[in-house]
């Protein structure tokens, strides 16, 4: 079974296939930052229907009304059964309302989104000092976050200066993400730093961007201004 994560990927076609009908089942995140938004939540698509039938009763704690996957015979209207052992993963009805309004403007928001990227690319394309993410030709890409990479034998500073300059040039930036054995909870388990280097490498020269479809072009330029000035300022000679 193919089960993708598409937190970040919604709006992205691969192959002219949306993501969602490529593998078996596809989750979305539905985060306030995320391309489109419901307030918080996600969702999973499939179009197997016994994959369907079975999120259905994971989603609410493997409660089901239908007399063909209970055990029993119903006492009334009122009886249902747990079946199995799930969560309570339902959205409300408000976040539905919400995420169905943003979905309307989909088209907009990856429009914008792509346009920003182009922007980005088409001036850090420029600086020996920054790698700029590629992007495969099969896939039509909508970015939930433009990672940017420091190439360290070119600059001067590490990515935590770079990113503390850009703050006083007033970018709001960010790191994502931190290698999640770095966290206590799985140091506890044993996962010690040295496990996967090369996202420890990533980790240590990467930074993220703002992008957001209510970025005005004079926003991108800001950014685009600091980070060039920044770039060029601690530049290895």
């Amino acid at each position: 079974m193919f089960i993708e994560d598409g937190a970040h990927v919604i709006g992205t076609t691969y192959k002219s296939r949306a993501n969602g009908s490529i593998s078996d089942m596809t989750t979305f995140s539905f985060h306030p930052v995320k391309t489109v938004t419901g307030g918080e939540g996600g969702a999973v698509l499939t179009n197997d229907e016994t994959l369907y039938k079975k999120l259905l009763l994971y989603r609410a704690h493997g409660i089901t009304r239908e007399e063909a996957q209970m055990e029993h015979e119903a006492d009334g209207a009122w009886y249902y059964e747990q079946v199995e052992l799930g969560y309570n993963y339902r959205m409300t009805d408000i976040q539905a309302a919400l995420l169905i309004s943003q979905l309307d403007k989909l088209p907009l928001f990856k429009q914008r989104r792509k346009e920003i990227v182009a922007k980005y690319n088409e001036a850090f394309d420029r600086l020996p000092m920054l790698f700029v993410q590629r992007e495969i030709p099969e896939s039509d890409t909508t970015r939930h976050l433009y990672i940017l990479r420091i190439v360290p034998e070119r600059l001067t500073i590490d990515r935590k200066q770079f990113f503390e300059a850009l703050a006083a040039e007033n970018v709001c930036c960010n790191v994502h993400y931190i290698p999640t054995y770095y966290f206590p909870y799985y140091e506890k388990l044993g996962y010690k730093k040295g496990l996967c280097p090369n996202a420890e490498k990533l980790y240590e020269e990467m930074l993220s961007l703002p992008l957001y479809y209510a970025m005005t072009d004079a926003d991108v330029e800001s950014v685009i201004e600091a980070v060039t000035k920044i770039a060029l300022y601690y530049e290895k000679k």
